[in-house]
C-alpha cells in the first residue's frame, strides 16, 4: 500500500461514521488527515512518513490489534465512502486543502467514557463532529 492508501484507510477506520453527520461531514474526514499531516511536519517519534505515523502502535486505534476496525481497514474496502477517503488523503498530502484543525496533532472521540490522560490538562482547540482536537506540540495550550 502507498501513503495515500494508508492514510485513506486511517481516515476510513477513524471517522467513517462522522461523514453522514450534520456536524461532521467531509470536514471530519479532512481533520483526521490533518492530524497525520501535522505529525509528519513535526518529524518526531510519531514517525517521518505517513505510513509510519498511521501505523505507529496505539496512535490510531483502527490499526491496533484486536480493534474491530483493524480487520475492516486491512481487507479490500468496497464501501463508496472509501473512494472519498482516498480523495481526501490525496488532497491533504498534496496540501490542496486547509488544516481544519489549526495545527492539532492529537484527537479523541467526544463519546468515549474516559478521556485519555494526555487530554486532561490540554486545552481543546477545535471540535469537528464527535472528535475533539488538541495541539500537544505547544504543550496543549
Amino acid at each position: 500500500m502507498n501513503e495515500i492508501q494508508i492514510l485513506a484507510r486511517t481516515i476510513f477506520g477513524e471517522a467513517r461514521g462522522e461523514y453522514h453527520r450534520v456536524d461532521g461531514g467531509l470536514a471530519s474526514l479532512i481533520a483526521i488527515a490533518n492530524v497525520v499531516k501535522n505529525r509528519q511536519k513535526q518529524q518526531t517519534w510519531y514517525g517521518k512518513t505517513i505510513s509510519e505515523i498511521c501505523q505507529k502502535p496505539y496512535q490510531f486505534s483502527c490499526w491496533n490489534p484486536h480493534d474491530p476496525n483493524q480487520k475492516l481497514i486491512t481487507t479490500t474496502i468496497t464501501d463508496p465512502l472509501f473512494d472519498i477517503c482516498l480523495k481526501v488523503a490525496d488532497m491533504v498530502i498534496k496540501d490542496h486543502w486547509p488544516d481544519l484543525t489549526r495545527g492539532c496533532d492529537h484527537y479523541h472521540a467526544s463519546t468515549i467514557v474516559s478521556f485519555p490522560t494526555w487530554s486532561l490538562t490540554a486545552k481543546p482547540k477545535v471540535k469537528i463532529g464527535r472528535h475533539i482536537f488538541y495541539d500537544l506540540s505547544r504543550g496543549g495550550k
